[in-house]
């Protein structure tokens, strides 16, 4: 009896140990490879992220695949619905990275290449070298996350400049009458990142260095799509819809493998 008693024991720890451990393993979070190999499916959609990430080398440039999963959904969520023009430009401003660091991305997603990789600031009352804090209001001098469209090149108090259409109600659909732009900005620089330690802040626009800005211009007018994200708030998007996004990929692929044949 005292044999069976002391089994059932054993068993009962062993089972303890075992959910204790698988316990511990989910606490910890995923790092940028375990993004990766999670994303190692075999979806379609799935491995064109994969061989775009890696094509495109944002592996290297501080840029989390996650991150790029999201803007890259969003951008075949808006092809899909007819919203873009003729451009293949994807724009990233990657919140979760530190001002000093350069977390604006412009990639052309036709010729699969980073155009641009560079810096781009953010307001003065999201947070200082790190944004935390993100608004829709008018006159919060914030930045706001999420999709946008790029609209009409005009000439303001900062020179050449490009507007924007903000896409998601309650993120960022105040972007034209909080005048959310992109220009040029002399404390977008490492001159400043040397006096400060982090780039200057604007009033809520993601301002680029003013040396810069007419290639940036150049580049994503003419409705293209820019994500800028934090992982920081419970951010939710109509245009996160993946199955839309596949199909589109899907639709892409097909009509490229018709073309070489």
């Amino acid at each position: 009896m005292n044999k069976n008693i002391m089994g059932i024991v054993k068993t009962i720890l062993l089972v303890i140990s075992i959910v204790g451990t698988s316990w511990k393993a989910v606490e910890h979070p995923l790092n940028n490879q375990d993004n990766i190999n999670r994303l190692r499916t075999d979806s379609l959609y799935n491995e064109y992220i994969l061989n775009l990430y890696h094509t495109v080398h944002l592996d290297s440039t501080g840029l989390n695949i996650n991150v790029f999963e999201k803007a890259l959904t969003g951008f075949y969520n808006f092809k899909s619905s007819g919203f873009l023009h003729n451009k293949s430009i994807l724009t990233i401003a990657d919140f979760d990275q530190e001002s000093c660091k350069k977390r604006l991305y412009i990639i052309d997603l036709d010729k699969k290449e980073l155009v641009l990789n560079t810096w781009v600031a953010h307001g003065q009352n999201s947070g200082g070298d790190k944004p935390s804090y993100f608004s829709n209001a008018v006159n919060s001098n914030t930045s706001s996350v999420g999709f946008y469209l790029t609209g009409e090149i005009y000439s303001g108090k900062h020179g050449r400049s490009l507007k924007l259409d903000g896409m998601d109600y309650g993120f960022n659909n105040n972007a034209r009458e909080r005048a959310i732009v992109i220009h040029g900005a002399d404390y977008v620089s490492q001159q400043s990142i040397n006096q400060l330690g982090r780039l200057g802040r604007s009033q809520g626009c993601p301002a680029v260095s003013s040396k810069l800005i007419n290639t940036v211009i150049n580049t994503i007018s003419d409705k293209t799509v820019l994500f800028i994200n934090s992982s920081s708030l419970n951010y939710t998007s109509q245009y996160l819809n993946e199955t839309l996004a596949a199909n589109e990929v899907l639709n892409q692929e097909e009509v490229l493998a018709a073309n070489i044949d």
